[in-house]
């Protein structure tokens, strides 16, 4: 699955110009990858514990929030996705619970809280804060009742 997302990402970060049938296809799969999200989101809570650090759902969507604001990023995606019911409530949620587990033990979720040294960041959760929050951010971005909703 993780794989696939990034398959994905790949096409979708692509600066090719898309046809509108390629458009369409991509936003069914955003409607189905924003779903999906919604349904896991809650499992990156697992990454605190460190028994649960490679945790395949967990793993599956950070890759999924990843694609997400790739697609956000996107001008012809961006539209469909601030308009899908629930999502930026969904990523409001993740954030706040990622904070509130960071304040609880290490705090993963946070390249600045990840370091203790020298050594390279390799854990998949660091930056999903701010993955979240550029989320959010893309959800808002010329959407009115958007912003009001934060």
């Amino acid at each position: 699955r993780v794989t696939l997302l990034e398959l994905i990402m790949a096409k979708v970060s692509e600066k090719n110009p898309v046809t509108s049938e390629e458009m369409n296809v991509f936003m069914r799969h955003a409607d189905f990858l924003a779903g999906c999200f919604q349904e896991k989101c809650e499992a990156v809570l697992k990454l605190t514990s460190a028994a649960d650090a490679e945790d395949e759902e967990a793993l599956v969507t950070i890759r999924l929030l990843d694609v997400l604001c790739e697609m956000t990023s996107n001008n012809g995606q961006l539209e469909h996705l601030q308009a899908f019911p629930g999502l930026l409530e969904t990523a409001i949620d993740t954030l706040r619970l990622t904070h509130l587990a960071g304040k609880q033990a290490v705090n993963i979720f946070t390249a600045t809280h990840a370091m203790t040294g020298q050594e390279e960041i390799t854990h998949p959760a660091v930056g999903l804060k701010s993955h979240l929050i550029r989320l959010i951010g893309n959800l808002c971005y010329k959407n009115k009742e958007n912003q009001d909703k934060v």
